[in-house]
């Protein structure tokens, strides 16, 4: 057996939620000796660059939490000008990115997995974005982890998804099918210039909760789909640029476009960093 089918294997026989609301539990904890015994070594093993941060002072975060969540510099991150281009969600690589083909989005080679599933089993809803793109973003350890919005949007729904909590690194997008559809995660949908365009914050392990910025902690939440209609419950309406959601501890950002809605631009490949605010594509309205 590989070390990377062994890897896999062990998230498996992992209790992926308990040990992830533990985690979560110490990550919270505000006693001085235990976020500088984590934060400390973290910044150490990661490299994180301290300087980018508004507050570059590790230990001086409420908890390990807040030092994870940390705002940046917003001049170190300018966001793309221009009416129709697209700006990059957040700091990290690009998984993958491409068309919507035939209902599906391609994970990596030899995987590919539903649309309909991704979007939390709502055939309606998928079809809004059938031959559209896709763009996934991971954000490791090290990265902001604040997700920003693409263009302006008015929100119009938002789903929770209840589900598994696998890693969601290069390795396991090789090595276990449907993981995207699979993991927990909220699924954003707004209104935008060129029709419908959804934002997919998805957890992941060790991930002690998904945040957004018109409900707060969305995850740990329910073991149902909830689905939450703003059209008819508040007026939200996001510049792009503007922070739209956050991650305790990391994951995977997804963007969605409907059909001849947009089209990135063409130097982005898997494993292309990526930087909040970067110019990633075009609308074509």
């Amino acid at each position: 057996m590989t070390k990377d089918k062994l890897f896999a294997l062990l998230q498996h026989m992992t209790p992926q939620h308990a040990l992830s609301r533990l985690i979560g539990r110490v990550a919270e904890c505000t006693n001085p000796l235990v976020k500088r015994a984590f934060i400390g070594p973290f910044v150490k093993k990661y490299q994180v660059d301290m300087s980018q941060a508004v507050n570059s002072d590790p230990f001086s975060y409420r908890n390990f939490n807040d030092f994870f969540t940390r705002a940046i510099k917003p001049e170190l991150r300018p966001i793309a000008s221009g009416e129709h281009t697209i700006a990059c969600p957040a700091d990290g690589a690009i998984s993958q990115l491409g068309d919507i083909e035939y209902g599906t989005i391609y994970q990596a080679k030899g995987h590919r997995y539903s649309l309909t599933e991704l979007l939390g089993g709502d055939a309606e809803l998928s079809n809004l974005f059938l031959d559209g793109k896709f763009a996934t973003v991971y954000l490791s350890p090290k990265d902001y982890h604040r997700v920003h919005m693409p263009i302006d949007g008015k929100l119009i729904k938002t789903i929770h998804v209840p589900g598994k909590l696998f890693s969601v690194n290069k390795v396991t997008a090789e090595q276990i099918p449907n993981v995207f559809a699979r993991n927990e995660r909220t699924v954003c949908i707004f209104e935008t210039a060129v029709g419908p365009m959804a934002v997919i914050l998805v957890g992941a392990m060790i991930v002690a909760s998904i945040e957004t910025v018109w409900t707060g902690q969305v995850t740990p939440f329910s073991k149902q789909v909830q689905t939450w209609d703003y059209e008819k419950l508040a007026n939200i309406t996001l510049k792009k640029g503007e922070e739209m959601g956050r991650f305790k501890l990391g994951s995977t950002a997804i963007v969605l476009f409907g059909k001849d809605a947009a089209n990135w631009e063409s130097h982005l490949r898997a494993e292309t960093p990526t930087q909040m605010g970067m110019a990633f594509g075009q609308i074509t309205p």
